[in-house]
């Protein structure tokens, strides 16, 4: 891969902490790179070659930049973003400078909700019951005529911000005004709950076919917890589900991506299972954050995912054995929830990170931050990845790690 990829230039929309991995993998591969972020002490600058101030949500804002770096510096071969939730700006640069990508329909449908859900159920893609809400006194009707629970969330946002389960003790005004703050464009959609067992994906479709090396448990333990607030802790690896029902998922993640009119790109998934049957919750067209393609996939099938989606970006054909797991190891994924207050004191970080069991640790806090409730992913205080000779090990290891971090607050 090396050989082909040498000599070319990529271009990473966002500058976040979790794209550095994958900025530094790409320099390995022999890759120029350029990431672009609106904020000049972005992260992922300090590993790149060069670096473009945009606003990674403005699309045309970053096309211009992008493009008169590409006429006047040097030219970009392709352009991707991973952990970041901004698809319709890399496929406005792929479709302004010429490169390989998505389309910007496409990417729009990603990126609004209530898009993608009437997309799918144009198209027959299984999915909850859904609407949108334009007002208190309608989400109050609603609720009435539909029961409960049920799931409110802002129709564009990411990262579980304004993402609510809404039970018979939660306050709709309430609710609503929380929801919708979150949304750009003050939009916000009722959805049914669906419960059951939730799993992670992500996948590669080349030329409508999915592979899907990226399969993961979702862990919602901490749902009475962060109630009203939706919050995930983490994942396991592989999948405890039935054999069948996964690739019954996977089936339909390749039907939902064509739904999309997504044919050669990248899909994270979130499905739930309920009643037996796969549905498809959201799916973004992007590479996911938390740490999922970069280290849990590798670590979990021995797949280079990023690798073989910044060949994919580059216009560079893939081979099918490149996204086939060679492996299937046991890995768990943990977040560090600590209360609120302003940090004083973090111990334990040296010692686990030692252990040969903790292959990733990332501890987001520092002495004087403030931690805040709990109200979205973001105000998560990091996470920690552990292998495992088998599940329960492997999530043992994981709660250790997360139980002998102390991350003391006042």
């Amino acid at each position: 891969m090396t050989n082909k990829l040498c000599g070319k230039t990529i271009l990473f929309i966002s500058g976040g902490l979790e794209a550095i991995p994958a900025v530094q993998h790409a320099k390995k591969l022999g890759l120029e790179v350029v990431v672009s972020d609106r904020d000049k002490h972005a992260p992922a600058f300090k590993f790149a070659d060069y670096k473009l101030i945009a606003d990674t949500y403005d699309s045309l804002e970053t096309l211009n930049v992008a493009r008169e770096f590409h006429e006047q510096k040097q030219k970009i071969d392709g352009v991707i973003c991973v952990a970041a939730d901004v698809p319709k700006t890399v496929a406005t640069v792929a479709q302004g400078l010429g490169l390989p990508g998505i389309s910007v329909q496409a990417a729009t449908l990603a990126s609004d909700k209530l898009l993608m859900k009437d997309q799918f159920k144009r198209d027959g893609v299984p999915i909850p019951w859904y609407t949108p809400v334009e007002s208190i006194e309608e989400l109050k009707r609603l609720v009435g005529e539909r029961g409960l629970p049920m799931v409110l969330k802002p129709v564009d946002s990411r990262g579980a911000r304004g993402v609510l389960c809404l039970t018979a003790d939660i306050d709709l005004k309430w609710a609503f005004h929380e929801s919708v703050q979150y949304s750009p464009t003050n939009r916000v959609m009722l959805e049914q709950y669906l419960d059951g067992p939730q799993v992670s994906t992500e996948s590669i479709l080349i030329n409508g076919i999915a592979y899907t090396p990226g399969f993961a448990d979702r862990n919602y333990e901490l749902m009475d917890q962060c109630a009203p607030f939706v919050i995930e802790d983490g994942g396991d690896l592989p999948s405890c589900l039935d054999e069948n029902i996964q690739e019954e998922i996977k089936l339909l993640v390749q039907r939902a991506a064509t739904s999309m009119g997504i044919t050669n790109g990248v899909v994270k998934g979130d499905i739930v299972v309920h009643g037996g049957k796969p549905h498809v919750i959201e799916l973004a067209a992007r590479l996911s954050g938390g740490y999922f393609c970069t280290h849990e996939i590798p670590l979990n099938t021995g797949v280079d995912f990023v690798g073989a989606a910044i060949k994919l970006a580059l216009g560079i054909t893939l081979e099918e054995n490149e996204l086939k797991p060679k492996f299937n190891k046991y890995v768990c994924q943990r977040y560090f929830f600590p209360k609120e207050g302003r940090v004083t004191r973090i111990e334990g970080v040296e010692q686990v990170s030692n252990r040969a069991t903790t292959e990733f640790l990332d501890v987001r806090l520092k002495l004087g931050d403030i931690v805040k409730p709990i109200h979205n992913h973001l105000a998560r205080g990091g996470m920690v990845i552990c292998s495992g000779n088998s599940r329960q090990d492997a999530l043992d290891n994981a709660l250790r790690v997360v139980s002998e971090i102390k991350i003391v607050t006042q």
